[in-house]
Order: structure tokens, then C-alpha cells, then sequence
């Protein structure tokens, strides 16, 4: 389980994040609903250590992360799909999944194998740069990267965003698939158009701070 309680967080002394609750049970797949600049992307980036919190603690499964170095935080099955995908453009396709193994000395190339099995696309296309990629495909490459390093939990920022409908739909019916895994997600979207069948809980967050919307039934 992901436990956030109440957390704050400031960037330039402005409050971004302001009191923040919530948890996702193991196995379920959350959705964040936000606008642009409602805080979801620097609740993925606190998640992962990227953006220090001030107050508060971030727990999963017992274990408290908020003190934790990132690279920490991904040695305990925490994967991160970042709005802007943030891939090496000069690596080629397969040298950007694995470079999550490779800053935490995880040896284990069998998860690059079930990334595969699971997008036979990217396995196509493994050894092209990814700068000759379409934004759509680089998509598929920053999740299969998330998926390598998320073996416990999933965290997919706006992995919509900007993305043709084929491809959207594509994405969707991977996350789709990971139900089987039994693996955490929480995908923040600025509505949840494309994930509506597939989250079990949602969280609306507004100006930093953090409501439970509903609960739906996953198709």
C-alpha cells in the first residue's frame, strides 16, 4: 500500500502542495484528476524523491520514503513515467529501459524480457535511437522503462498527454493489462477520459490540495 499523510511542499517559498492525503491499496490502480498546474506532477516527483516534501511522510508498504534517496526509492520496485518522458535521445531504445537496472545495479534482465513479451513493439524497434521515435513512441519507451524499474508500484504522469488516439489507445490497453500483475498504479490525468475504465479509485486535486472524488468499478 502508498500512504501519503499530509504532506506540503513549497517551491520558491510558493505552496504547491498543501496538506496532501492519500492511499492506494496494493494492486489497485488509482487515477489523480488535476488541471495543469494543480500539483500532480510534483506529487509524482515527491513520491519519487525528486521534489523534497516539508511536512508530512510517504510510506509503502511499512516502509517510510519520505527520507529515502530516489535512487533508493527505485531499488524498492518504484517506477516513474514523467510527463516529458525524459529519454536519452542519443540511446538506443533498449539502453533507455535499462538504464533504471542500471542505476540500481539490478543485474535481472528478465523484466526487459516481460516488457517485451508485453509491447512487442518496443522490441521491434530496441535498437533505433530514440531521437528517430514519434512523441507517441516515446511513450511506449518511458512506460517500458517504468515497467522494468515498477515491479511494486506505478507512477504515470500525464502518459496521454500529446499522444494520437491509436497510440492512447494502445497505452491504455497495457495499463489495462498490468490488473494481472498485481501491481499499484497512480495515473494523473487532467480528466480521466482515457482511464475511466481501468482505475478503481480517483483523487481530484485542486491548488495543491487533495479530494476523493468517487469510487468506480474498473470495467
Amino acid at each position: 500500500m502508498l500512504t501519503i499523510d499530509n504532506i506540503s511542499l513549497s517551491i520558491q517559498r510558493v505552496p504547491i502542495l498543501r496538506n496532501v492525503s492519500l492511499e492506494i491499496e496494493t494492486g489497485t490502480t488509482c487515477g489523480l484528476i488535476g488541471r495543469n498546474g494543480a500539483g500532480k506532477t510534483t506529487l509524482m516527483r515527491s513520491i519519487m524523491g525528486a521534489a523534497p516534501i516539508e511536512q508530512g511522510s510517504i510510506r509503502f508498504d511499512h516502509v517510510d520514503l519520505h527520507s529515502a534517496k530516489a535512487h533508493e526509492r527505485a531499488a524498492r520496485g518504484i517506477g516513474y513515467l514523467p510527463e516529458d518522458r525524459r529519454l536519452v535521445p542519443h540511446f538506443t531504445v533498449e539502453e533507455n529501459i535499462m538504464v533504471s537496472l542500471w542505476a540500481t545495479k539490478n543485474p535481472d534482465r528478465s523484466r526487459l524480457k516481460w516488457v517485451y513479451e508485453l509491447m512487442p513493439e518496443i522490441g521491434r524497434f530496441s535498437d533505433r535511437k530514440a531521437l528517430t521515435l514519434s512523441g507517441g513512441q516515446q511513450k511506449l519507451v518511458a512506460l517500458a522503462r517504468a515497467l522494468v524499474a515498477g515491479s511494486n508500484l506505478l507512477l504515470l504522469d500525464e502518459p496521454f498527454e500529446g499522444v494520437a488516439p491509436a497510440l492512447a489507445s494502445r497505452l491504455m490497453e497495457v495499463i489495462g493489462n498490468l490488473k494481472s500483475e498485481k501491481l499499484t498504479v497512480l495515473i494523473s490525468e487532467s480528466d480521466y477520459t482515457h482511464s475511466e475504465k481501468v482505475v478503481d479509485k480517483v483523487y481530484s486535486i485542486e491548488r495543491g490540495q487533495i479530494s476523493l472524488m468517487n469510487n468506480v468499478e474498473a470495467a
